[in-house]
């Protein structure tokens, strides 16, 4: 298999160019990516392809595996283990809302703390405590690429910021960003995070209710929940024209949306985002929602 090496902390960036052959996945060792090359295209080396793991999907949270749905086959889980030698292996049954505290059950293992590196960044955080999804990795890196294509300073407000997801990547574009989340144990690891990426200075963490510690106006605000078309009236105060919200639901909720910006006196310019699927039949979307 021909591959471009590139350090794990571009890999977002590179799954992005012409030359990424999308049959393929990267294979990814010691911080290193060897990402596979479409015919045509210069590559670095040649390796031999990795074996596919063929069983139930899960994903890496620093040394931990963590799964979703049904619980995995004896056989997944020795394949698992064997592939990727986790500390513990994680069941997700279901996330509560609106606080967002999974359903857990340890497989394998053991849990406790990780540390998890994603896009250039640290987040510390238990993954039987608070939920993180690793479905959303463009997405954050879609909000930090904004930040950075904007002129000057934004100010940010991330409704639902659960341990930093979304505001610690735009703060590391250069946002000054509005930080709230109602969950404590959510909140103790958002603030543990902002102090290991050193982002201090540009983020202001709040715990409570974002529907009443909003405060000024935003040039963006991000409501990253699926619930969040029910929190828009408290979000449109906040907003001026030119002001963007990235507004999560499951399926679109365009009508909804233009209803509530007809009654607060405003319109806008409405784009619909696809993030993944969520389900056969339906998709987690983002609406970009630019206020006119």
């Amino acid at each position: 298999m021909r591959v471009r090496k590139v350090a794990h902390a571009d890999l977002a960036h590179a799954m992005r160019e012409d030359w990424v052959d999308p049959g393929r996945r990267p294979h990814v060792s010691a911080g290193i990516a060897y990402v596979p090359v479409r015919d045509g295209y210069r590559s670095d080396l040649e390796i031999d392809e990795p074996a596919r793991y063929r069983g139930r999907g899960f994903f890496m949270l620093g040394d931990v595996a963590v799964m979703h749905g049904t619980p995995p086959s004896k056989d997944e889980l020795e394949k698992i283990i064997t592939l990727r030698n986790p500390r513990g292996i994680v069941l997700i049954h279901a996330v509560d809302s609106p606080t967002r505290i999974p359903d857990c059950e340890i497989l394998y293992g053991e849990c406790g703390e990780v540390r998890h590196k994603e896009n250039g960044y640290t987040f510390v955080l238990d993954p039987c405590r608070v939920m993180f999804s690793q479905g959303n990795l463009s997405e954050k890196q879609r909000m930090a690429d904004l930040i950075r294509a904007g002129k000057g300073q934004e100010r940010v407000a991330d409704m639902f910021a659960g341990i930093g997801y979304f505001t610690i990547p735009m703060a590391g574009a250069g946002a000054s960003v509005h930080a709230i989340e109602i969950n404590p144990v959510a909140f103790n690891y958002l603030e543990q995070n902002i102090v290991i990426n050193d982002l201090s200075n540009r983020i202001s963490p709040s715990l409570g209710d974002c529907r009443t510690m909003l405060t000024g106006t935003y040039d963006r605000i991000v409501m990253g929940h699926f619930d969040a078309i029910a929190m828009l009236p408290y979000a449109l105060p906040h907003a001026r024209a030119g002001t963007i919200i990235h507004l999560h639901s499951i399926g679109s909720t365009e009508e909804d949306i233009r209803s509530q910006l007809a009654g607060a006196g405003f319109s806008a310019d409405i784009r619909v985002h696809k993030v993944k699927k969520y389900s056969p039949h339906a998709w987690h979307v983002v609406q970009d929602i630019l206020i006119t």
